[in-house]
């Protein structure tokens, strides 16, 4: 899993809130009514736009250096993280069905313990993938 980290420029707008673009990422433009809103859609956006690079196999830019940046007077900079398992927790939490095989007498012992099969799956691929 990838973690990356981008410049988002926030621009206050004259009616109120910020509308923010990612110099590196060519159409990642979002808003907010406030600061803290146009900060969650930033992390939204930039998530959605690097899983689907990722989901189409493109190579994900590089991030330019902040301070190469030029401003107008009503914008700042700011770094957004992307950190892809955090991101796919967030938003692709739906059931997937899978069937495993184990031997007949574990299975006996696990049901007579009455062991939540799906939860010890769960458990112990978290501890697997140290998530």
């Amino acid at each position: 899993m990838e973690k990356r980290i981008y410049p988002a420029i926030f621009h206050k707008e004259e009616i109120g809130g910020y509308s923010v673009t990612f110099p590196d990422l060519p159409g990642c433009n979002t808003e907010g009514n406030d600061l803290a809103e146009a900060l969650y859609m930033a992390q939204d956006a930039l998530g959605l736009y690097l899983y689907s690079l990722k989901q189409d196999k493109e190579p994900l830019p590089q991030a330019m250096r902040p301070e190469l940046l030029i401003l107008d007077k009503d914008s700042f900079v700011t770094l957004v993280e992307w950190d892809e398992a955090a991101y796919l927790k967030r938003t692709s939490n739906k059931a997937v069905k899978k069937t495993l095989t184990i031997p007949e007498w574990m299975n006996t012992i696990a049901e007579e313990k009455n062991i939540n099969f799906s939860q010890t799956l769960q458990e112990a691929l978290l501890e697997k993938l140290e998530a």
